[in-house]
């Protein structure tokens, strides 16, 4: 039998209440005791926790893992965090104190892509023109063809875990072609996925819509520019679930403002959208509030993924999420 574990589990109420289930949070009192922080982000009540802990379980707004943190975790091995970027939290600390770090950000794959794919769909129908249009009192106003995904080459920038997903439903739902530019997808697993990899500047000049899925890196910078965007064939749609890092917003706003292309937008470079921003007023721009992985499926899946990582550390198993060094320099 595994020995019991100290865990500290540092997230709100209303945190631990959308993501730990009654089964989860059973589960997790199997393995040992659960100290609870109400405060991710008071670095005192985690210092004064960590003496003797074993497993610390971090969520949205996590204290930096200082070296000054970190010396009083005289017993722990693993970090899990029952979210998905640990980029804000996690220093180098960390890794050069040998500790494990596992996190959830699988669960927000599947809702993220399904969001991205009711987008294509959206901008293919060009059914946000259409709302737009009835909305100001119009019947058929005109708008840029209409095209079905089975006739239509779907273009995606990174073959992410959302990627992944995005293409699935995409080969799933027959689309005509699915064209991927990611610099570290290999052949085999382009034919794996029933994708053609191609260049970034081709993906643009020839697809119908493209779905933007790629980390934040520094190399991925307004990896869409102007020059990009003026790549893209008019009547062309571009959607991004990703981050606003990955494009030039003024540029966007210039093409989308021609009415040129279309795009539809759940992330921004200043969030929340201020009132008065342009983009609000678009009729051939799709947006919602940064909240593409916001299903209560997807925040219940995050602590059944944390819960189970926690068990395969107990059990010594290997775990099946965990971050190294060089994989957190490629995600967001």
């Amino acid at each position: 039998m595994a020995e019991k574990l100290r865990m500290v589990l540092a997230a709100t109420p209303a945190y631990r209440e959308m993501v730990f289930a009654p089964e989860s949070t059973a589960r997790l009192e199997a393995l040992g005791d659960v100290v609870v922080l109400d405060d991710p982000g008071d670095a005192g009540a985690l210092t004064a926790a960590l003496p003797g802990t074993d497993v610390l379980i971090t969520s949205w707004g996590a204290t930096p893992l200082t070296a000054a943190v970190l010396d009083h975790a005289d017993r722990l091995r693993l970090i899990a965090h029952s979210a998905s970027s640990v980029k804000h939290f996690v220093t180098e600390e960390v890794f050069r104190r040998g500790l494990r770090i596992t996190q959830a950000g699988q669960a927000m794959a599947e809702p993220v892509a399904e969001v991205s794919l009711a987008f294509t769909l959206s901008l293919l129908h060009r059914i946000q023109r259409f709302d737009h249009a009835m909305r100001d009192g119009a019947w058929r106003d005109a708008v840029p063809p209409q095209h079905g995904l089975t006739a239509s080459r779907i273009g995606v920038v990174g073959a992410s875990r959302t990627g992944v997903e995005y293409i699935r439903m995409l080969v799933a739902l027959r689309a005509a072609e699915v064209v991927v530019y990611d610099p570290y997808l290999t052949d085999e697993r382009a034919v794996e996925l029933g994708v053609r990899r191609t260049s970034l500047d081709e993906l643009l000049r020839t697809s119908r819509v493209v779905a933007l899925h790629a980390p934040t890196l520094p190399e991925t910078h307004h990896l869409i520019g102007a020059r990009e965007l003026a790549l893209m064939p008019d009547g062309a749609s571009l959607v991004n679930t990703a981050r606003s890092w990955l494009v030039d917003t003024a540029a966007l706003l210039d093409e989308v403002r021609s009415g040129r292309i279309d795009a539809a937008l759940d992330v921004f470079d200043e969030e929340p959208l201020p009132p008065d921003d342009p983009f609000r007023a678009l009729p051939n721009v799709l947006l919602t509030p940064h909240q593409a992985a916001a299903t209560v499926e997807c925040y219940l899946d995050m602590g059944k993924i944390t819960v189970n990582e926690i068990e395969r550390h107990a059990t010594g198993r290997p775990l099946q999420y965990e971050l190294t060094e060089a994989a957190l320099h490629q995600m967001a």
